[in-house]
């Protein structure tokens, strides 16, 4: 096995367990994160978001699969699911996960989910209906980025 992909294994096994400190041992410092939900995190930032989701996750359930890395990419397939923090819905989320490593680090991850679909899911009506639409994903974003500065302004 490359060593990256035992490195992508490595971050999932800790984010199954829902240890946020391990996951965040796996990247560089100034390491690139981006998703529908949260745009893009730099360095502390991106470890911060996984500190926020493992802890406020009790009900959190995550299965990886897919690996596959080389000396500079990597990929992943992961599902998810929880209970959405705002609506108290369920969801079942499915994501493909992209890396770029450096000196055996993970310095970009690129998660991409059909924001519709997790949408419909986490907010009902109002997903259905504007999930689809770039003003709902920016205002889930902002609420996600606030959320974000809020748990890491506690931390200090």
């Amino acid at each position: 096995m490359h060593p990256n992909e035992a490195l992508i294994r490595r971050f999932y096994e800790a984010f199954a367990r829902r240890d946020a400190d391990a996951m965040v041992a796996c990247y560089a410092p100034d390491v690139h994160f981006t998703d529908p939900a949260f745009g893009d995190l730099h360095g502390p930032r991106a470890g911060a978001m996984w500190k926020m989701l493992c802890g406020r996750a009790p009900e959190l359930r995550v299965e990886a699969s897919g690996f596959s890395a080389d000396d500079r990419a990597g990929a992943a397939h992961w599902e998810a699911w929880y209970p959405f923090s705002a609506t108290k819905r369920r969801v079942h989320n499915v994501i493909d996960a992209r890396f770029e490593f450096r000196d055996g680090l993970i310095v970009r991850h690129v998660d991409s989910f059909d924001f519709w679909r997790w949408s419909r899911q986490a907010l009902g009506a109002p997903g259905l209906l504007l999930g689809w639409t770039p003003m709902l994903q920016n205002k889930v974003r902002g609420q996600a980025v606030k959320g974000l500065d809020a748990f890491m302004a506690a931390a200090k």
